[in-house]
């Protein structure tokens, strides 16, 4: 029942595949051990927890980040429905600056996304009624939080369907200067 970590193109990003085990009464796996994420290279405490709900699909949250001395990992999955999952990387001094990956999570399959401080995070529903949970290395400090347009020509986020409900904060996050 060991969990499997796919490492993405961006240093500290991680699609994290169950293990499950199957029965008459469905599935049960680990969805995270302190060890084998830490064998991995994740090593995070948990101190907070978010559940977003969205009744429609086509809802966009993000993107989303906390500059330091509050930056957090996120380790995200959905527990209803179907998301795609973005991250962004937004350290200045790596070599994936400004780069995207994205991973598609499902409550059926139950992967997650293990983000890194410093990356943007954002998601998009694929199903109506849609929940993601997602646990955070630091608490919400809104005096660190920060954002970037989900549309920005920087990036160039293919986000696969149809944008229909973004927030009026999340529209108006700045866009980047190219350089």
């Amino acid at each position: 029942m060991a969990l499997t970590f796919l490492p993405t193109v961006i240093a500290g990003v991680v699609r994290i595949e169950l293990d499950p085990i199957r029965d008459d009464r469905g599935f049960f796996a680990r969805a995270w051990s302190g060890d084998e994420f830490a064998d991995a290279g994740l090593a995070a405490t948990w101190v907070q927890a978010n559940l977003g709900r969205s009744p429609r699909a086509g809802t966009l949250r993000g993107l989303h980040y906390q500059q330091d001395p509050n930056a957090e990992a996120k380790l995200v999955r959905c527990t209803r429905g179907r998301v795609l999952d973005v991250a962004v990387d937004m350290r200045t001094d790596s070599p994936t600056f400004r780069r995207w990956v994205s991973a598609e999570l499902t409550a059926e399959r139950g992967e997650s996304l293990f983000v890194a401080p410093g990356c943007a995070h954002g998601y998009l529903t694929l199903e109506p009624d849609t929940d993601v949970l997602y646990q955070t290395s630091a608490r919400y400090a809104p005096q660190s939080a920060t954002g970037v347009r989900y549309d920005d020509p920087a990036f160039g986020i293919e986000w696969g369907a149809p944008i229909l409900v973004v927030s009026e904060a999340d529209r108006s996050w700045p866009l980047l200067v190219a350089g």
